[in-house]
């Protein structure tokens, strides 16, 4: 006998609404819609993110690893904006129903939204292509989000991790590159990347704008100066790429590789040592790799402080 939707639901999905802590939740999963509190003082974020099968992940990749990416790239979303994430909502469509793949889809969401002490509060579950919908709300102190528009001349730029090893992983993955023992780590960045959420709360009142890294350092950083209203000079030999033996296509990978998920930010001077206490209580570094400029546009210099061309970067410039 096959399974239907609200079989679907009420068998792989209705335990992760009781996952977490539910006192700011009214009605969750088995009505119409969601009734859900916030805070006093505080300010609804709200994010989504679409993956689809052959687009945003590779055919083949394991059920587990999808619902585990699905949620976390939104749990990145979350992170860039300093908030504290609390519900979501999961859109799903499959060709057919296979309760093996269910089950290791719904512990991969299950396991993240347990880590996170968050709950699905409903969604919607359909016949077609592979396509994973997922839309996340958390609450951050009114008028403290951190946002791309707040960058000031004079920040300093920082970014979190190492960007481009999700990339390489991605290569690795579809025989770009031969497929080593040593890589699978890489491997692992893109079928389960960490959204800096701790980091992204401990901004707040330090960092000016941030946004996370999805599209690639150099497209991501380009929105903070096109919202910002000001320039982007960042320098080659500080940022950190992925340990591969080829520096120049590690460097290629951290500047334009998507998928990794990492923060970047900029801070003022007056609160560099804030920064700095912060960083005391992370596990992963940060890295100071440029800064913020009065003439608009992203400008990458190298060692002896020469421009590099972009263009042969696939850097898509907005100014």
């Amino acid at each position: 006998m096959s399974l239907l939707e609200f079989d679907v639901i009420k068998q792989y999905f209705s335990k992760i609404s009781q996952s977490a802590s539910t006192s700011n939740i009214s009605l969750a999963i088995g009505d119409d819609a969601a009734i859900v509190s916030i805070p006093d003082n505080m300010e609804l974020v709200i994010c989504t993110d679409t993956l689809n099968e052959g687009i945003h992940f590779p055919v083949g990749t394991l059920a587990y690893d999808i619902a585990y990416k699905a949620l976390m790239v939104n749990l990145s979303d979350i992170a860039s904006m300093g908030a504290v994430p609390q519900w979501f909502t999961l859109n799903i469509s499959l060709p057919e129903i296979k309760t093996t793949w269910l089950e290791e889809f719904s512990k991969g969401l299950a396991d993240l939204a347990g880590k996170y002490d968050i709950n699905l509060i409903g969604g919607d579950t359909t016949r077609g292509p592979m396509s994973i919908t997922i839309t996340i709300a958390g609450h951050v102190k009114c008028n403290s989000g951190l946002k791309r528009s707040a960058a000031k001349v004079g920040d300093k730029i920082y970014v979190s991790g190492c960007t481009g090893e999700a990339a390489y992983g991605l290569a690795c993955l579809t025989g770009s590159v031969p497929l080593k023992c040593e890589d699978h780590e890489f491997v692992s960045r893109l079928n389960r990347p960490t959204a800096r959420v701790e980091l992204g709360i401990g901004l707040l009142d330090v960092a000016n704008a941030c946004i996370d890294i999805s599209d690639g350092l150099l497209a991501d950083i380009s929105h903070i100066a096109e919202a910002s209203h000001c320039g982007i000079q960042l320098y080659l030999d500080k940022i950190p790429t992925p340990k591969i033996n080829d520096m120049k296509q590690a460097q290629q990978y951290a500047l334009s590789g998507g998928d990794d998920y990492e923060l970047v930010f900029t801070v003022a001077e007056k609160n560099q040592q804030a920064l700095n206490n912060l960083i005391k209580d992370l596990d992963f570094d940060i890295t100071c790799i440029g800064e913020v400029v009065e003439q608009t546009g992203v400008r990458l210099l190298d060692v002896d402080n020469n421009l590099v061309n972009l263009d042969i970067l696939g850097y898509q410039h907005f100014s």
